[in-house]
C-alpha cells in the first residue's frame, strides 16, 4: 500500500512530541512492506526552532536513527494533491495549513481514489474548538482521535463510526531498557514547560516531592522562560535544555525513576490520554511515577505498570519507596514492559492502521484505484 503522512515535522522533534510517534510508527509501516512518504512544509516552525538552538548538528540524532525513513519537504505553494499522487491513503495532520486540508478533501469528494484520514493528538477540539473546525473535514473518509474522550468530540461533531482512537504509543525499535544495565541516580523529567498548562502540577507533584525525598532531579526540555528556570534553580534541579527523543533512552538508563505530570486537559477535559512519555519510559524499563489522571480505558495497570500518587506528599512517600526498594523497582520494570510489549508498541499501531484501512476499502497490497 502507498501512504502519504502529511505532517509538521518528521525531522524535528523540538517542542514536538508528535514527531516521536510518527517516527516509529512510519518506520513500522515501511517495515510491513508499505510505500511510505512522510511530507513537511518547509520553513515549519518546530524545525525552524531546532535549527536556530543547534544548527544542521540537530538534525544528526534523527538521521542517525531513522535513515530509512523517507522525508520530502514542500512550498508554500505546492500542490497537495500532486504531493499525494498514486497514494492509498493519505493522513493530514492536525498541525498542518487548514487550507491543505481543504484541498485535499475536495479532490477526494471529486472523485479522488485515495482514502483521506485527519489525524488529531491535541487537545485543541476542547481548548480551542475554533482552530479545529476552521479545518474543512466534509471530504475526509474519518478521523484518528489519540483517545477516546477526543474520539467523543468528533462523535458529537457528526463523524458516528468514521472516527476511530489510535493512541500513540512507544517506538521499541528505539526505546528499551539499556543492553547491560549501569549506574543509575536520581530521577530524570523530559518535557517541555509549556503554556502554564502544568506550572502548579509540576511544582507539586515534582519539583517539591523531588527535593523533599532527597532525590537530584534532571531536566531536559525547551520553552522555559526566566521565571520557569528561577524555579528549577530555587529547587536545587539541574536543568538541561533540549535532548533529541533519539537520546531519551540513554537518559533514561542513568536514573532511578522518572514522574508523569500531565497536563491540565488531559486531568479534566479530555481524561485518560497519556502523553506518549508514558509509552517511552515504561518502554526502557525505568520505574514511573504518575500524578493523577483516569486511565479510563484501562490502557495500563495502574499499581503494577507504575504507581499513582494523589499528592505531592504521597509523590514525595512513593519517591522514597521506589528509592529504597530494589524488588518495587523490579516489580515495576519488569510489569510496565509487559504491558507495552502486549499492547502498546507502534508496531501494534501500524497493525490497527491497517485494520482502519480496511475498513475504507483498502487491502495491505492493493491500490485503492
Amino acid at each position: 500500500m502507498k501512504i502519504v503522512y502529511f505532517t509538521h515535522s518528521l525531522q524535528s522533534c523540538w517542542n514536538h512530541g508528535n514527531a516521536h510517534f510518527l517516527r516509529g510508527v512510519l518506520r513500522e509501516l515501511s517495515a510491513m512492506g508499505h510505500d511510505v512518504r512522510a511530507v513537511e512544509p518547509q520553513g515549519a516552525w518546530s524545525l525552524e526552532n531546532l535549527l536556530r538552538d543547534h544548527g544542521e548538528t540537530g538534525l544528526a540524532p534523527f538521521r542517525d536513527s531513522y535513515p530509512d525513513l523517507r522525508v520530502e519537504t514542500y512550498p508554500a505553494d505546492a500542490d497537495p494533491v500532486a504531493l499525494a499522487d498514486g497514494a492509498d491513503l493519505v493522513i493530514v495532520h492536525e498541525w498542518n495549513d487548514p487550507a491543505l486540508a481543504a484541498t485535499l478533501g475536495r479532490a477526494r469528494a471529486q472523485g479522488a481514489s485515495f482514502r483521506l484520514l485527519f489525524h488529531d493528538t491535541h487537545h485543541r477540539a476542547v481548548s480551542d474548538p475554533e482552530a479545529i473546525r476552521a479545518f474543512d473535514l466534509s471530504g475526509f473518509d474519518g478521523v484518528l482521535a489519540f483517545g477516546e474522550t477526543l474520539a467523543e468530540v468528533y462523535r458529537r461533531w457528526g463523524w458516528g463510526d468514521r472516527v476511530w482512537t489510535w493512541h500513540e504509543a512507544a517506538d521499541t525499535r528505539l526505546f528499551h531498557p539499556p543492553a547491560q544495565e549501569g549506574p543509575r541516580d536520581g530521577l530524570v523529567w523530559i518535557g517541555n514547560w509549556g503554556d502554564g498548562e502544568r506550572t502548579e502540577e509540576l511544582e507539586g507533584f515534582l519539583f517539591r516531592p523531588a527535593r523533599d525525598a532527597g532525590q537530584p532531579l534532571d531536566i531536559y526540555g525547551v520553552r522555559y522562560p526566566a521565571e520557569a528556570l528561577a524555579t528549577l534553580s530555587r529547587y536545587g534541579v539541574r536543568y538541561h535544555g533540549w535532548a533529541p527523543n533519539a537520546a531519551a533512552p540513554g537518559i533514561f538508563a542513568r536514573h532511578m525513576a522518572t514522574v508523569h505530570v500531565p497536563r491540565r486537559f488531559y486531568t479534566t477535559v479530555l481524561p485518560g490520554i497519556p502523553t506518549i512519555r508514558v509509552f517511552e519510559a515504561l518502554a526502557c524499563g525505568i520505574p514511573l511515577l504518575s500524578a493523577p489522571w483516569s486511565d479510563s480505558e484501562n490502557l495500563f495497570r495502574p499499581g503494577t505498570d507504575f504507581l499513582f500518587a494523589d499528592t505531592g506528599a504521597a509523590m514525595t512517600r512513593r519517591l522514597r519507596d521506589v528509592a529504597n526498594d530494589p524488588d518495587l523497582r523490579a516489580s515495576l520494570v519488569a510489569h510496565g514492559l509487559e504491558t507495552i510489549r502486549a499492547r502498546h508498541s507502534c508496531a501494534h499501531r501500524a497493525r490497527e492502521l491497517m485494520s482502519i484501512a480496511a475498513k475504507l476499502g483498502l487491502t495491505e497490497g492493493a491500490s485503492a484505484a
